[in-house]
């Protein structure tokens, strides 16, 4: 679709591009490649013109607003990833009182158009590699006004997210939130995106490799992510904290300290979004990047430092090398969330009235486990009932009242959002037998 306005990107996004542009995919002359600003009406006059073609788009509508696909790929069942996405960028928002966003692969544009609209960003710039999606982009973001006063809103380009983020580092341009919304285990994005970060900014990173986090091509995640993981009960768990554990080693070598915000993990896909905060710093001594193991003889799981390499061991081996010990690592060992900062995303969804009524309830029920499942004391992993319930010999025990139960022998415990049969505990799995034994007895 040709436009009926082309330019070469302004002066006043980056100095240097003015009199050379960044190469798009697929394109045979890099020098010719160039990055179309169009205005509203433009957009408008150009939508008229092909009003009776053979435009495939439908009006979708999520949370209120309307956008449409067009040939792009997309995901209904993705709606609650973006809304936690608006959530942390309006608490950031409120917190900063500016938020600049790198919407790095765009895709249709919906995620751009819900940080424009509703954490209320400055400024969005949607950049998709597939110009092919630009139409429909444009058509979405033309929602809302271009340009405020002198400064513009949002901006579509379509360049490889790499060289967009680095160009964004050389011109000091920095940004407050950046999505990289990427498929499989594609892990090249990270050091771009850190360089082109303002400290104390926030990343939202995604992998929808269901195969590494399952353990199932283990060289495949110590390549991607530096961890080589092994089949495990609580794999999508594994995945989270292969992504986390990734992003801690890239940013570690660039002179940087990551956090998890929170943490989300969907079945469908599956895709694993992780919202991390960035800043100055290394990892203090290591301190939840290590190892973790599960025992396939008792089913207890542990947590182990660097320096306890060559010491591991299962306490049902009597501290003897074991051949039902599983390792997997180095990866995130810490919380998944931060407590403080989800529950500020819980009290934005209320205000929004995208919590306490029976339309957003899911979403409501997701923030308040993510904040139970932030509790220090919990370990990684989670025990699934159906697991407990084999190895006592016993039917499944309820869940709130094996949770009950737990809480009254002084065991931390939680749901995981991950699992919906599954808790997080600091209980062993004895322990764990032997109170869904006496629950069967009474």
């Amino acid at each position: 679709m040709t436009l009926s306005v082309t330019k070469t990107l302004s002066t006043s996004l980056f100095p240097s591009f003015h009199h050379q542009s960044l190469p798009q995919n697929g394109n045979p002359n890099p020098r010719k490649t160039r990055l179309h600003l169009c205005s509203v009406r433009d957009l408008a006059q150009t939508l008229t013109r092909e009003s009776n073609g053979d435009c495939k788009s439908k009006n979708q509508t999520e949370r209120g607003l309307e956008f449409e696909i067009g040939e792009s790929f997309f995901r209904h069942e993705s709606a609650t990833g973006r809304d936690l996405g608006v959530l942390a960028a309006s608490v950031y928002k409120n917190s900063k009182g500016n938020l600049r966003v790198l919407d790095a692969m765009c895709g249709c544009g919906i995620r751009s158009l819900r940080y424009l609209v509703q954490a209320e960003a400055n400024f969005v710039w949607a950049n998709d590699a597939n110009d092919e999606y630009r139409r429909t982009i444009l058509s979405n973001l033309s929602r809302e006004e271009r340009v405020s006063g002198s400064e513009r809103r949002w901006v579509v380009t379509h360049f490889d997210a790499n060289r967009v983020m680095t160009e964004c580092y050389l011109q000091r341009d920095f940004f407050d939130l950046i999505d990289i919304d990427s498929f499989g285990s594609d892990s090249s994005f990270l050091r771009s995106a850190f360089d082109a970060l303002k400290l104390d900014g926030l990343i939202y990173i995604t992998s929808t490799d269901g195969f590494s986090s399952g353990g199932k091509r283990p060289y495949h995640s110590l390549a991607s992510y530096g961890a080589y993981v092994r089949r495990m009960p609580y794999s999508n768990e594994v995945g989270l904290r292969m992504l986390i554990g990734g992003a801690v080693r890239d940013a570690s070598i660039l002179g940087y300290r990551v956090s998890p915000l929170f943490s989300y993990y969907s079945y469908h896909g599956p895709v694993f979004r992780v919202m991390l905060r960035v800043n100055r710093g290394k990892l203090l001594e290591n301190r939840h990047y290590g190892f973790i193991s599960y025992c396939t003889q008792c089913g207890n799981s542990q947590e182990f430092s660097w320096g306890e390499l060559g010491k591991i061991c299962c306490p049902c081996s009597n501290g003897k090398v074991s051949n039902s010990l599983i390792v997997t690592g180095p990866l995130w060992t810490g919380p998944l969330h931060n407590a403080s900062y989800v529950t500020e995303m819980l009290n934005v969804a209320e205000q929004c009235r995208w919590a306490g009524n029976d339309t957003y309830m899911d979403l409501e029920k997701l923030l308040k486990q993510m904040i139970d499942e932030s509790d220090i004391e919990l370990p990684s992993g989670y025990i699934k009932m159906d697991e407990v319930a084999s190895r006592a010999k016993v039917n499944s025990p309820p869940l709130r009242t094996m949770m009950s139960m737990l809480h009254k022998e002084g065991y931390a415990a939680s749901r995981s959002h991950i699992a919906s049969n599954a808790i997080k505990t600091n209980c062993p799995m004895l322990v764990c037998i032997r109170i869904a034994r006496e629950l069967q007895q009474c």
